[in-house]
C-alpha cells in the first residue's frame, strides 16, 4: 500500500521550496548543498543524531567498495570533526558513487574543487596508502587508467577470458 502513495511523495517533493523539501514523513534528502542538512552539534543528543546519519551514509551507498572505505573513516574519524569538515565529509558524501570512486583509487584525477576538500583529501591519502601497502603494482592500472582485471583465475586457459573480468 505503501509504494502507491511514493509517485504523489515524489511530486510532493518536487513542488516544496528547497528549505521545507528536507523531510517529507520518513523520506530524507541529504544536500548540503542546498542546505537541507541541519548541522546541529550544540549539544550531545543532536551532535550524536549528525554522527549516526552521516555513519549511517558512508556505510549504505550501494557501492560495496565505497560503503567499506567511507565506512570505516567517518567511523574512526566523526569525533573529531569540527562543523566545517563535517560540512566536509556531506560534500563528500553527495558525491556520486562512480565518480567518487574513481577519483579515490586513482583511476581518474579528481576536480579541483574536490581536491581541496579536506576529508576528500584525507580519505584519499588513506586509499592510496591501503593501495601501496596491499596491492602489487602489477595488478594496478597506470595512474589515469581504468581497471580492467579482475577476478580472472582463468585467464591464459583455455576458453578462459583474454583481459578483464569476462
Amino acid at each position: 500500500m505503501a509504494f502507491l502513495r511514493l509517485p504523489l511523495i515524489l511530486r510532493l517533493r518536487q513542488t516544496l521550496s528547497p528549505l521545507n523539501r528536507h523531510s517529507i514523513g520518513s523520506v530524507s534528502c541529504f544536500s548540503s548543498g542546498s542546505g537541507s542538512v541541519e548541522i546541529n552539534i550544540s549539544d550531545e543528543e543532536s551532535r550524536r543524531r549528525l554522527h549516526n546519519r552521516l555513519l549511517y551514509r558512508s556505510r549504505q551507498r550501494g557501492f560495496l567498495e565505497l560503503d567499506l572505505i567511507l565506512g570505516k573513516w567517518v567511523e574512526e574519524n566523526i569525533l573529531s570533526l569540527d562543523e566545517e569538515k563535517i560540512r566536509s565529509l556531506v560534500d563528500v558524501l553527495d558525491l556520486e558513487n562512480p565518480d567518487l570512486w574513481k577519483w579515490l583509487s586513482g583511476q581518474e584525477p579528481p576536480p579541483d574543487a574536490i581536491n581541496s576538500n579536506t576529508v576528500f583529501s584525507s580519505i584519499h591519502a588513506k586509499v592510496l596508502e591501503n593501495l601501496n601497502n596491499y596491492a602489487a603494482p602489477a595488478t594496478r592500472a597506470e595512474p589515469g587508467q581504468p581497471w580492467v582485471r579482475g577476478w580472472d583465475d582463468k585467464r591464459g586457459l583455455v576458453g578462459g577470458p583474454k583481459h578483464g573480468n569476462q
